[in-house]
């Protein structure tokens, strides 16, 4: 009897796990048909060791104030196309802010979506926009008007020439450079023509900052999240922590990386550090600590967030969404999570 009974307990039990794997494909299909046939595939962007490999950027032109580059900057002559989520993006827009370049420099941001297509354009969700200059539905036909028959990734930021109607470039670190030197005729206000987020006299130390955060930072978090191996993963998250804990100590000791201004390598660090405990944590695994629990750099986030410009800038939305709604191999349900509760405007105690 008692083994009758615990046949009978088992086959229900199986015929239970049955039905919640049918629950959980079928759960999974309708979630690919909703977001596309299939996720984006990351996998070209990982090497044998399982490590993630950033792919260089495509285009690298650039525009000079006295257009001896063949790209004179011009009032309402460049386009930036954007993604809200990208913190890659987020620096070109920060910047432009800063400078005052809005009314010389207009956008477009893409859907906060990456589906099997790429970035797609959409003005069906709150921020996101139609392509109304080049009337593209993909970020796809526009390098391609650009470049007929490009193959290669498609990325954001992309600055965009009216005129002749190319990508001048979809690198983000020289974008914010030409922003910040190139046009200085169109700023807003004298202080925002005056301002200089990368100095002649700091030019060494900023580069000497960007080049561990870069790596071990901004990308470290993607060397994390996209690792496909326990090694690849333990190593990537090692460089997260040693390195953050590195920023921490700069910060005890002084209000931004540099001294007492502001510079391209805040704006740099700022993007990844805003990120941080609303996704990098979680989705892709930075779990040791959170900036929240580093004192001078949570300060250091608010002090920034609070800078004329740059908090409107944040969109958490488009965060959270983009990333557990993008990327299915690691969020199969795309599922978008709650918290956390972060308030970025609280006082920050800095000088």
């Amino acid at each position: 009897k008692c083994l009758s009974n615990l046949a009978r307990n088992l086959s229900h039990h199986l015929s239970l796990f049955r039905f919640c794997e049918d629950v959980t494909l079928s759960q999974s299909i309708l979630l690919c048909k909703t977001m596309g046939d299939k996720p984006p595939d990351w996998s070209s962007l990982i090497n044998k060791k399982g490590e993630f490999v950033r792919s260089p950027s495509s285009f690298r032109d650039w525009v000079t104030a006295d257009g001896s580059s063949g790209f004179p900057a011009e009032a309402n002559r460049y386009h930036l196309y954007v993604s809200l989520a990208c913190p890659w993006a987020h620096r070109t827009l920060i910047v432009r802010k800063l400078k005052g370049l809005e009314n010389a420099i207009s956008y477009t941001v893409v859907d906060w979506l990456l589906g099997p297509e790429g970035w797609l354009f959409t003005d069906s969700k709150p921020k996101c926009t139609l392509d109304t200059l080049n009337g593209c539905q993909t970020l796809r036909k526009v390098y391609q008007l650009a470049s007929p028959g490009y193959e290669g990734r498609v990325t954001v930021p992309v600055l965009w020439d009216k005129h002749n109607k190319k990508v001048v470039n979809n690198e983000s670190s020289e974008i914010i450079r030409m922003f910040n030197k190139e046009f200085n005729a169109f700023c807003a206000t004298d202080e925002q023509r005056k301002l200089d987020l990368y100095p002649e006299h700091l030019q060494e130390k900023i580069e000497e900052l960007n080049g561990w955060i870069y790596p071990n930072i901004n990308n470290g978090v993607y060397r994390s999240g996209f690792a496909t191996s326990q090694e690849a993963y333990d190593a990537a998250v090692r460089d997260v922590f040693t390195h953050l804990d590195k920023v921490e100590d700069i910060l005890s000791k002084s209000r931004y990386l540099t001294g007492n201004t502001i510079t391209e390598a805040d704006v740099r660090l700022f993007t990844t550090l805003v990120r941080f405990d609303m996704v990098y944590v979680g989705h892709f695994k930075c779990n040791k600590k959170r900036i929240m629990d580093y004192p001078n750099m949570w300060g250091y986030v608010r002090d920034l967030y609070q800078t004329s410009g740059i908090g409107e800038t944040v969109d958490a939305e488009h965060i959270q969404k983009h990333y557990q709604q993008s990327h299915l191999k690691i969020n199969p349900y795309g599922i978008v999570a709650i918290g956390p509760d972060l308030d970025f405007n609280k006082p920050h105690g800095r000088q």
